[in-house]
């Protein structure tokens, strides 16, 4: 199983039920020195920028899912994002979307 670390749309109930067919079972958590900046993607998504100010949190949920689970959820979040792994407040190491600078 993998960590999954959700700040925006994959939150939303009907969405995880369009994405993954089911309602994720998750936990709130934060991701420390990153700063949430709201529709930063297409003028309308979420955004985490790391500030590595460990004083800036970013408040979400994290939720166990599979390989398979994350595979859909890259193709959901679009090349807009890149998936990378950061430790979250619990000690937790969860794939977290951030911005693809490509």
């Amino acid at each position: 199983m993998e960590y999954l670390f959700t700040y925006g749309t994959l939150q939303d109930l009907q969405v995880q039920e369009y994405i993954f067919g089911r309602i994720l079972d998750g936990k709130p958590d934060f991701l420390s020195g990153f700063k949430r900046f709201e529709n930063a993607v297409y003028g309308r998504y979420p955004l985490v920028l790391h500030t590595e100010n460990e004083e800036d949190k970013v408040e979400g949920m994290v939720y166990k899912v599979s390989i398979a689970d994350l595979k859909k959820a890259d193709i959901y979040e679009t090349s807009a994002y890149k998936r990378e792994k950061f430790h979250l407040e619990s000690g937790t190491v969860a794939w977290v979307y951030i911005e693809n600078s490509k």
